[in-house]
């Protein structure tokens, strides 16, 4: 919800060398905090970047950021 992490894509390789597609997974989330604000906790589905981010902005902070981007929380 904060950072906007998406899956990426790639290859893995074999010992023989051989080539196959593979998805790499973002790692998320849902981590509940208290939104002093309003009196109620709100739920978010942030990456572990995205934690970090609400640890050092502070969560009105980024409920803000994830409002402004247009998702609900």
């Amino acid at each position: 919800m904060l950072t906007g992490r998406e899956p990426r894509f790639g290859k893995t390789i074999s010992h023989s060398h051989r080539r196959s597609s593979r998805r790499f997974d973002p790692n998320i989330q849902r981590k509940r905090y208290w939104l002093e604000s309003e009196g109620r906790h709100v739920r978010l589905t942030l990456s572990t970047k995205g934690i970090k981010t609400v640890d050092t902005i502070g969560v009105e902070a980024a409920v803000k950021r994830i409002r402004a981007r247009g998702v609900k929380a």
